[in-house]
């Protein structure tokens, strides 16, 4: 192989935006869901004083469901790969969410998502995959920060989708008034449309995502060579034009120049390294212990939040006096908002995450450092938490809407930030990158846990708050459990990553090897059946004089690397 083109490492853009697509149809889901919750489960037969403790425990069945199988998820993902893992969680949760539109019940809808989560590891594994794709440190915040602005994208749409076609035919009469479907299942068409990405990102995946996991990167891979050839016409105007035309002899040499033996046994070896079983002690290290225990509280109260929010925003209004409000404490009544302006009020969120994301993210982990930003995400969580209920105090309707938009908006910032931050610290503080599979399951888990706990938490306190006129009590709730998680991120010690532990056991395999993960994703268009033609046809004119040579002379060996079909000729690429 030839040297690099320009100084410095790159980023695999080609893997990194097909994994972008498989995340996005996962926000786009989850995320449609909050502005017509309150009212779905309100027409399940729900009294309104309730539908927050129901809607916390909807939410809850899902991140409880998805933490019970995510360390198994993510040891299949160390044993059978990581593509095949994400495309069966992309497929199951894209079943289960049509179900979920079409529930008629409060229990057949906690079935659905019970399934949904179980379903699904493909959070942990992704993050897995760019660690995988992205073992550079200098790349890391641009990298993990891709998929948080991916979710923020999705978090624009799904709103979207569930505010303005949730109940079609009550909303749109014109169009969807005579079709009975949506006035028996009044909920469906967001997921309808939802799980037409579903099924754009599982085939995405299929036929173009390379497997990252190194014991199965030279495994024959049926899905990218169905996607070779369906896009092969596209790329024969890029082939260089001195290749000759193939013949017979091009089967030939489109075959592996090492013998299938040494393949074979080189496949053992990488094999039986990933099977090595990953003891406790490799996942519970320190400092990765305290980054699990941040993770979790994060993943807890921000959950949460977002969970109650639209009962918030749902609840009708009330006009303070002296029998409801007794003021700093004693005081109650929502916004009084319909799904369709709820949605509106979460596009609007969503849009400006992502301008965070994209602009901001990076440069501040540039200049204040990944832990830095950490540290001060968390002490802004209680501030926004203990601030929210005091948005409906405001009389004014434009002063009203400011206010909580204000509060909203830098909830926005701070959680954009928290998690790429909390990310890429857990990824630094593993032990080696043959645990990263498990450790990012167990990460799952640990973050499902408080996904679970903190919506049905945060809801059963909303609906006894509620009850006794007491608006405050979930978001002071979650104010305190933030205040708790400010304290752990103090004795963090930025870790220098996985590959640095890992540099001794990965001398198998050779510098050409990376390389085609990271840089070689252009490649593909000028292969025959995923070997280099030039590199082929150099090999066989080699092999044609070495047939010439005089008797005693030593030939020359040319190998070839199995990662990609890159060949080298005697030295490291």
């Amino acid at each position: 192989m030839t040297s690099h083109k320009n100084d410095g490492p790159k980023l695999p853009v080609q893997q990194l935006a097909i994994l972008a697509i498989a995340r996005f149809a996962e926000p786009l889901a989850l995320t449609s869901v909050f502005p017509y919750l309150p009212e779905m489960i309100a027409s399940f037969g729900v009294e309104k004083n309730e539908v927050a403790r129901w809607a916390g425990l909807t939410g809850a069945i899902f991140s409880i469901s998805q933490s019970c199988t995510a360390v198994a998820w993510g040891r299949a993902s160390d044993k059978f790969g990581r593509k095949p893992i994400i495309l069966i969680g992309l497929l199951s949760t894209m079943i289960c969410f049509l179900v979920w539109g079409m529930s008629t019940s409060l229990p057949m809808a906690i079935t659905a998502r019970a399934i949904m989560g179980s379903g699904n590891g493909n959070v942990g594994i992704i993050r897995t995959m760019v660690a995988e794709m992205v073992p550079e440190r200098v790349l890391q915040p641009k990298a993990f920060s891709l998929m948080p602005l991916v979710w923020s994208i999705g978090s624009v749409f799904g709103p979207a989708f569930g505010g303005f076609f949730a109940q079609p035919a009550k909303q749109f009469p014109d169009v969807f008034g005579n079709i009975e479907f949506f006035k028996t299942y009044p909920f469906a068409l967001p997921n309808i449309m939802a799980c037409c990405v579903f099924f754009i990102s599982f085939m995405t995946g299929l036929l173009f995502l390379k497997e990252t996991l190194e014991s199965k990167r030279n495994k024959r891979d049926w899905g990218l060579e169905l996607g070779e050839k369906l896009t092969r016409p596209f790329h024969r105007s890029k082939r260089t034009k001195n290749l000759r035309r193939r013949s017979f002899v091009d089967s030939e040499a489109s075959a592996p120049l090492l013998a299938q033996s040494a393949m074979s046994s080189s496949s053992s070896h990488l094999e039986s390294k990933h099977s090595d079983p990953v003891s406790m002690k490799d996942i519970f290290a320190p400092q990765t212990s305290i980054n699990l225990i941040c993770y979790t509280f994060l993943a807890l109260h921000s959950v949460a939040y977002d969970q109650v929010l639209p009962v918030f925003l749902n609840y009708p209004r009330v006009i303070p006096d002296e029998h409801n409000t007794s003021l700093p404490f004693k005081f109650t009544g929502g916004f009084g908002l319909s799904s369709d302006k709820i949605g509106t009020i979460y596009t609007v969120y969503g849009i400006s995450c992502g301008v965070i994301q994209f602009f901001l993210f990076p440069k501040l982990c540039a200049k204040f450092g990944v832990l830095g930003i950490y540290r001060f995400a968390t002490v802004v969580f209680p501030i926004i938490y203990f601030l929210t209920p005091y948005t409906v105090l405001v009389q004014d309707t434009t002063a009203r809407y400011i206010f909580f938009l204000t509060i909203m908006l830098v909830k926005g910032f701070v959680v954009i930030v928290a998690f790429p931050c909390t990310t890429i610290l857990l990824t630094n503080s593993a032990t080696s990158l043959r645990i990263l599979g498990t450790l990012n399951g167990v990460a799952t888990t640990f973050s499902g846990l408080g996904r679970a706990a903190g919506p049905a938490a945060a809801g059963a306190v909303f609906s006894w708050g509620v009850q006794r006129g007491y608006m405050i009590a979930a978001w002071w709730f979650l104010g305190l459990i933030a205040l708790m998680g400010t304290i752990p991120p103090w004795f963090i010690i930025e870790g220098d990553g996985p590959t640095a532990s890992s540099t001794a056991t990965s001398t198998s395999t050779s510098d050409g090897e990376e390389e085609s993960l990271l840089q070689r994703d252009d490649d593909d268009d000028s292969s025959v059946d995923g070997y280099d033609e030039v590199a082929v046809l150099e090999a066989l004119e080699g092999e044609e004089s070495e047939s010439e040579t005089e008797p005693g002379k030593e030939r020359k060996k040319r190998t070839t690397n199995g990662s990609y079909g890159t060949m080298n000729n005697g030295t490291a690429s």
